[in-house]
């Protein structure tokens, strides 16, 4: 019999798994809805925002012990996603860039390859090709995702000035 942590991390991987796949679905169906590539924030970023607030979660789970991971890694890969998110939720004029929509994209498919992986594992029965995806769409999903943040940090900068404890030069520095 699984133990209570094992069936805790399962339910977690599970759900965040299927927020993910409504995620990936969201951002795709918004090229159908926008007949573009500039709605994916306004279809599917206040659920991705939650699902990456949940995902500090996963900085708690290393912090005790519940997996092996540590904190540093998962606390690094959680601030610099929130970030991203933070500045696209506060800043309205680079929601639109096409770079959200690869962004949204790529976390999407790398988060809906990690979670069922992790759910999998919980309970002894993850398929070889699933932890093969897991460990190696990430040469292929990387580049976007690194680059559509990039993209969008980089056109969030000029608005970034707004802020009274000066962001824009958090930011530069």
């Amino acid at each position: 019999m699984p133990s209570l942590s094992n069936l805790y991390l399962l339910a977690y991987n599970s759900a965040q798994a299927i927020a993910w796949a409504v995620c990936l679905s969201l951002s795709l169906s918004s090229v159908a809805h926008t007949k573009g590539v500039n709605g994916a924030y306004a279809s599917a970023g206040d659920l991705i925002y939650l699902c990456q607030m949940v995902a500090f979660l996963e900085v708690v789970h290393g912090a005790i012990g519940l997996v092996p991971s540590g904190v540093v890694i998962p606390l690094m890969q959680w601030a610099g996603r929130t970030n991203c998110i933070y500045v696209m939720r506060q800043t309205h004029e680079v929601q639109e860039l096409p770079a959200v929509f690869i962004t949204f994209v790529a976390w999407s498919i790398s988060e809906v390859i990690r979670y069922p992986n992790y759910a999998l594992n919980c309970i002894g029965s993850c398929p070889p090709w699933l932890t093969y995806l897991r460990y190696s769409a990430f040469l292929v999903l990387y580049p976007p995702g690194m680059g559509g943040e990039t993209w969008i940090m980089y056109h969030a900068l000029p608005f970034m000035k707004k802020y009274s404890f000066s962001y824009y030069t958090f930011l530069m520095f």
